[in-house]
């Protein structure tokens, strides 16, 4: 048994039949939508989602950074980038808890337009906003302890794509 936030390997059952990912298609693109605020945290989330496509197989010069101003603006960036043309968007950025509420408020709006924009364009959004009590816990989901959250983000978001591509 793994552990229970563990991935692991969903099979049909009798009677059942499981739908295969696709391989990626050549020309593949994909935009990394980045916060430049926390970019201590950020860029290491950039450099490890890059990394996580080009060992998938999306072609050198098929991704492009978009940089935005913080968390807030991901949603509606992602929207515009799988508007036009991209095939999948991973949206990075990084929010660690102050001594108001502003943290409530931009983690849920981050994560409602990053939702929005997936769902309106029926392109694969990938949620990589770490929301974080301490720059500690940051720092960990940046290779740490707590594994790469920008790799996983981006094998997200070309998983989802290439499960869409097989429906």
């Amino acid at each position: 048994m793994t552990a229970p936030d563990a991935a692991g390997i969903i099979s049909a059952p009798a009677g059942s039949q499981r739908i295969e990912p696709k391989g990626l298609a050549a020309g593949t693109r994909v935009a990394i939508v980045a916060a430049e605020y926390h970019t201590d945290i950020v860029q290491p989330l950039v450099d490890g989602a890059v990394a996580e496509c080009l060992e998938r197989g999306v072609g050198e010069g098929n991704i492009s950074i978009v940089p935005i101003p913080g968390a807030f603006e991901v949603g509606l960036a992602a929207q515009h980038c799988a508007q036009n043309g991209y095939d999948a968007v991973i949206a990075l950025a990084c929010v660690i808890r102050g001594d108001t509420p502003h943290f409530d408020y931009v983690c849920n709006e981050a994560a409602r337009g990053v939702t929005e924009a997936g769902l309106k364009t029926g392109v694969p959004v990938a949620f990589g906003v770490l929301t974080v009590e301490t720059h500690q816990q940051a720092v960990d989901r940046i290779g740490g302890s707590e594994g790469h959250k920008g790799r996983e983000a981006a094998g997200a978001a070309l998983g989802l794509l290439s499960t869409l591509r097989a429906i």
